[in-house]
C-alpha cells in the first residue's frame, strides 16, 4: 500500500517533467559500428570508483564499463520508468520489508569470470555496509536496509528494517556499479584506480585528464549491442573548447549540458546538423561556510550571506548565461514534496523584497561584530559551467552588504580534497572557509535526494552534526503518509535556513547539443543517467 500511495503523489509530476523533455524520435533501422566521441567537461575524476564518487566527472567516463542491478530505463524519455539490468525479475513482499532479486545467468565481467549473486552481494554490502576505510558516498540512502543475502548463484535478497517506497529508486542509482567480489576480496580500493566490470564496453586506455577509451565487449550479456565499435571520452573543462570542438564537428556530443546563448550560437551556426534536447534538472548549487572557522561558526554571519543573495533575479540574468535558472530550496522545485511559492519566499533569503533581505544582512554582520570591507577567500571549482560562471555573481552580491571576497578556483581533484577534509582538520589554515558546493543527484527521488544533509552522509561537506535535521530525516523516511511527509520535510527546510550551514543559490536546467548523426539517445533531468551508451548509434 505505501509503494502505491507514493507513486500516485507524484504520477503527475513525472508526466510534467516529461513534457518539458525534447527527446530524439528516431525511426530509422539503427546501424552498428563507428566510434562515438565525446567530451567531458572537466580535467578528470578525482577517482574511478562509482561508490566512492558523487561527481559527473567519474560516471562519464566510466558508466559504459558497468552494469546496474536494475537501472532507469535509458529508452524511455523522462527517467520515469525502471528496468533490470542484471536483475531479470524482482519481486516486493507484501509488507514490503523484503525485496528478492533473480539475476540473470550468462553474464561475464570482462576479465572472462561469470558474474553469480557472490558478486552482486559484495558489491551491495560495500554500498550499504562498507568496512571502515572505505566510502560510500550514497550508504545513507540505504538506511532502511537491515541485511543483505545471497540463497543462491542467481538471486540477491534485500531484508528491510522499514518499508520505505524510496528504496527501489536508489538502488538504481547509475553509480552502483556491480563489481567483482574476487577483486574486492583482495583490495577493497582497486577500483579507485581501476575499470573492470560486466558492460558493453571493455576498458582499451585511461590517460588522466587527457581520455579514456573503449570497445565492444563481444560476450555482452545483451544480445546485438552494443551498436558501437568503441567509445571515446576527452577530458576538457574549458566551455570554449567543448562548444568549439561541437562547432568542428570533433565529438559527436558532450552529455552534460550548455547555457542558452551557447546553444543558440551553435544551432545558428551548424542548423540541422546538431540536435538540441532540452530538461529540468535533478542538480543544485549550494554555498557552504565552514562553521569550525571564525567567524563564520556565528550563525548571523552565515545567514548573512544568505540573505544577500537575489535569487529571484539572479535567475533571470544567470539564466542566460550558465546552467542555473530555478529558484529552490532542498528539495526538488516543482514536485509535489517541495513546499509552496508561498512557504519558500517566507524563508529567509528568499523574499522577493532583496533591499530588506539585505538590510538584514548588513544588520546581522554588525551584531556579530564583522567591520565593513571585511575580507574572505571563497574556494570554487575550476569547471566554468556553472561554478565559475556563478561564483563571480556571488562575489558581486556579497560585496553589496559590504563584504571583500576573493575567488579561489581549485582543479576537480583538489576541490573534491578541500571538500571531504575530515572534521578534524576543519580549523586548519589551508581548510576552506566558505566553499561552492552542491547536491547533484540521479533519478527524481526527493525523500533520499536530501540525504546530503544528515550528520552521516558521506556528502555532508560541512562536517556538522545536526541531530534535529537527523531525526526529521529518519521520520519523513518512515512516513507512510504523503501529507505527512511534505510537512516533514518543510521543517527539515526550515530548519536548514535557520542555521545556515549550507544554503542552496540555483538548481540547474539542462540542455545537450549533439551531434545530429548521434541517435537513440534520450536526456533525462540528471547528468548522471544515460550514460552507458549501450542503445547509441550513428548514422553514418
Amino acid at each position: 500500500m505505501i509503494l502505491r500511495t507514493f507513486f500516485a503523489a507524484v504520477a503527475v509530476f513525472f508526466l510534467a517533467i516529461g513534457l518539458v523533455l525534447m527527446p530524439l524520435a528516431d525511426a530509422q533501422a539503427a546501424k552498428r559500428g563507428g566510434k562515438l566521441i565525446y567530451m567531458i567537461p572537466s580535467k578528470g575524476a578525482k577517482s574511478l570508483d562509482g561508490h566512492k564518487e558523487t561527481s559527473f566527472a567519474t560516471v562519464h567516463p566510466t558508466a559504459p564499463f558497468y552494469s546496474l542491478l536494475i537501472q532507469v530505463d535509458p529508452l524511455v524519455p523522462g527517467a520515469k520508468k525502471l528496468k533490470g539490468e542484471i536483475a531479470k525479475s524482482w519481486k516486493i513482499s507484501a509488507d514490503n520489508l523484503t525485496y528478492t532479486f533473480k539475476i540473470r545467468r550468462g553474464v561475464k565481467f570482462h576479465n572472462g569470470t561469470p558474474m553469480t549473486s557472490r558478486d552482486v552481494l559484495a558489491t551491495w554490502n560495500k554500498l550499504v555496509f562498507p568496512p571502515k576505510g572505505v566510502l560510500s558516498a550514497r550508504k545513507q540512502m540505504f538506511s532502511m536496509v537491515k541485511s543483505i543475502s545471497a540463497p543462491d548463484d542467481y538471486t540477491i535478497v534485500f531484508k528491510l528494517k522499514f518499508a520505505s517506497p524510496a528504496l527501489i529508486w536508489a538502488m538504481a542509482m547509475p553509480f552502483n556499479y556491480i563489481y567483482s567480489a574476487d577483486i574486492l576480496e583482495k583490495d577493497m580500493h582497486y577500483y579507485e584506480k581501476n575499470i573492470m566490470g560486466t558492460g558493453p564496453f571493455k576498458f582499451v586506455e585511461y590517460v588522466p585528464r587527457v581520455r579514456i577509451k573503449g570497445e565492444r565487449f563481444k560476450d555482452y550479456f545483451v544480445a546485438g549491442r552494443p551498436y558501437l565499435d568503441a567509445i571515446e571520452g576527452i577530458f576538457a573543462s574549458k566551455q570554449s573548447v567543448y562548444v568549439a570542438a561541437l562547432e568542428s564537428g570533433r565529438i559527436h556530443s558532450m552529455f552534460r549540458g550548455l547555457p542558452p546563448a551557447a546553444v543558440e550560437d551553435l544551432l545558428r551556426i551548424k542548423g540541422s546538423a546538431l540536435t538540441v534536447q532540452r530538461s529540468v534538472w535533478n542538480c543544485a548549487l549550494n554555498v557552504t561556510p565552514n562553521s569550525y572557522k571564525k567567524p563564520f561558526d556565528d550563525v548571523r554571519v552565515r545567514r548573512a550571506l544568505s540573505l544577500a543573495l537575489d535569487r529571484w533575479g539572479g535567475s533571470g540574468y544567470l539564466s542566460k548565461r550558465a546552467i542555473v535558472k530555478t529558484v529552490g530550496g532542498a528539495v526538488f522545485p516543482g514536485h509535489p514534496l517541495a513546499p509552496s511559492r508561498a512557504q519558500l519566499e517566507s524563508l529567509e533569503g528568499y523574499s522577493r523584497d532583496i533591499k530588506a533581505s539585505r538590510a538584514k544582512a548588513r544588520r546581522l554582520l554588525k551584531e556579530a561584530g564583522i567591520p565593513k570591507g571585511f575580507k574572505f577567500t571563497f574556494r570554487n571549482r575550476t569547471t566554468d559551467q556553472p561554478y565559475k560562471v556563478v561564483g563571480i555573481w556571488l562575489l558581486d552580491q556579497w560585496r553589496q552588504i559590504g563584504l571583500n571576497v576573493k575567488q579561489e578556483v581549485l582543479p576537480t581533484s583538489k576541490f573534491w580534497d578541500s571538500l571531504r577534509r575530515p572534521k578534524n582538520r576543519m580549523t586548519d589554515a589551508s581548510a576552506y572557509v566558505v566553499s561552492m558546493d552542491f547536491n547533484c543527484q540521479a533519478v527524481v527521488n526527493p525523500t533520499l535526494d536530501v540525504s546530503k544533509y544528515v550528520s552521516y552522509s558521506g556528502s555532508n561537506y560541512t562536517k556538522i552534526e545536526d541531530t534535529v535535521i537527523d531525526d526529521l530525516f529518519d521520520r519523513q523516511l518512515r512516513e507512510p503518509d504523503f501529507d505527512k511527509q511534505k510537512a516533514l520535510l518543510w521543517k527539515f527546510q526550515q530548519r536548514l535556513t535557520s542555521q545556515a550551514r549550507t544554503f542552496s543559490t540555483l538548481w540547474w536546467q539542462r540542455a545537450v547539443v549533439h551531434s545530429s548523426k548521434m541517435k537513440n539517445w534520450n536526456i533525462t533531468p540528471s547528468h548522471y543517467l544515460n550514460m552507458g551508451l549501450v542503445d547509441v548509434w550513428l548514422d553514418q
